[in-house]
């Protein structure tokens, strides 16, 4: 049993390098909705100092005069990116699990030939194919191979590929890898291990096991497994969601009812597009509206209301009406709000369940409808055919002041070549 773990570098700042090659050595910081703080960076800006999670507004001054480039977070960019890179790894190995918007887990079981060889050829096809540049990481545990693939991206010297399926290799990254580094153990837990002497990955690998569990977790205990190489996580296959939430701040807080209507009525149907795309109907539907939890001296309110709908159903309008009418519920005037959010729940699939006798009928062609906007948007644009309750440039949006292009997803925004 083999695992690979493709993980692309610092990839929201490699997406805006795709389209602005002369940026290459210059350092890359992505900002966080409504260009909060710092998400992303790229290996120039972390040798400035630039810490993870930075507050934009402090350190506006000193990224200027180091001449970092900024950008707003564009996450319709970095979705499409992200889709064409797990297109090309699925044309390369027979199954892969898509972990999370920038790496992916390959199966390399059975498959013939010099593995790290095959890393290195994923390398340059997601390289030659996307413009984004990849670690491989190579293991017998899923667990090993991305500490593998950790690896392969900090010593520039691995050629971006690391395989430990050798055990006099894996055992020499385990003594020096710090324990933090490990998938799942992060900084908080790391604190915690240290009075027990487990500093470094080898130290947790050789940890008793029953130990681990009884202080910690059965994940702990299956992380320390798979660092000996002892397989205990498998290749997860693609599955439906069973909850799908749609939720953002506002770039200004509202005080007014309309606004959040036509913020609510745009995060439904956003919701509902992620439905349909994963060929679900939903059976419940649940809206919330808060302010700002850390201002002070702000009057603090939140507000939650399950909505009942006819009908398990994939349809729009009949989402936007629900969560429109809980909003009616909910709202209290005299508040500053910062967010709304939609949650479908009761998720099924079509045939999955047993029709209500006395509810009332979908409305006729609603099916067919929808089908034909979603291929309308997906040729010209999100957006481009959408509820009149939702205007095209909202006041509310949240503030992407230094956002670049939509190269691939919208045609007014196409690179241009002169």
């Amino acid at each position: 049993m083999s695992y690979a773990l493709i993980d692309c570098n610092a990839f929201y700042c490699s997406c805006e390098r795709v389209y602005r090659p002369w940026l290459k050595d210059v350092p890359v910081v992505v900002l966080s909705n409504n260009d909060g703080c710092v998400i992303a960076r790229t290996r120039e800006a972390k040798r400035l100092g630039i810490p993870m999670g930075a507050p934009y507004f402090q350190w506006r001054q000193r990224l200027r005069q180091w001449g970092v480039a900024v950008f707003s977070s564009n996450y319709e960019l970095y979705g499409e990116m992200s889709a064409r890179v797990m297109a090309t790894l699925e044309g390369l190995f027979p199954k892969v699990e898509v972990y999370s918007i920038d790496e992916a887990f390959a199966d390399l079981a059975g498959l013939p030939g010099d593995l790290e060889a095959l890393g290195q050829r994923a390398r340059e096809r997601v390289w030659r194919w996307t413009g984004l540049p990849v670690g491989v990481g190579i293991g017998p545990t899923k667990t090993l191979a991305k500490l593998a693939n950790w690896a392969a991206k900090t010593w520039g010297k691995c050629g971006g590929v690391v395989d430990l399926r050798d055990p006099l290799r894996r055992e020499r990254l385990l003594r020096i890898a710090e324990v933090g580094e490990v998938w799942g153990v992060g900084r908080r837990l790391s604190a915690r291990l240290a009075p027990l002497g487990i500093r470094s990955a080898w130290d947790l690998a050789h940890f008793e096991p029953a130990t681990l569990r009884r202080h910690f977790s059965v994940v702990l205990e299956k992380t320390a497994r798979e660092l000996r190489g002892i397989p205990c996580l498998e290749l997860e296959e693609a599955a439906p969601r069973q909850t799908i939430c749609t939720s953002r701040m506002f770039g200004r807080r509202l005080h007014e009812l309309a606004p959040i209507r036509e913020a609510l009525a745009s995060y439904a149907s956003t919701a509902a597009e992620k439905l349909r795309r994963q060929g679900s109907l939903a059976g419940a539907l649940q809206v919330a509206i808060r302010t700002g939890m850390h201002a002070p001296g702000e009057p603090r309110y939140c507000g939650v209301m399950p909505c009942p709908l006819p009908y398990p159903t994939d349809d729009t309008r009949v989402l936007v009406d629900a969560a429109l009418r809980g909003l009616e519920a909910i709202y209290r005037p005299g508040f500053a709000y910062s967010k709304a959010e939609v949650l479908l729940l009761d998720l099924r699939r079509r045939g999955e369940f047993t029709g209500d006798l006395f509810a009332p009928r979908p409305r006729p062609g609603a099916d067919r409808l929808m089908a034909t906007i979603d291929r309308i948007n997906a040729r010209q644009g999100r957006g481009s055919i959408r509820l009149g309750r939702v205007p095209a440039e909202p006041a509310w949006a949240m503030r992407r002041e230094l956002m670049s292009q939509r190269y691939t997803t919208c045609w007014d925004e196409l690179l241009q070549v002169s």
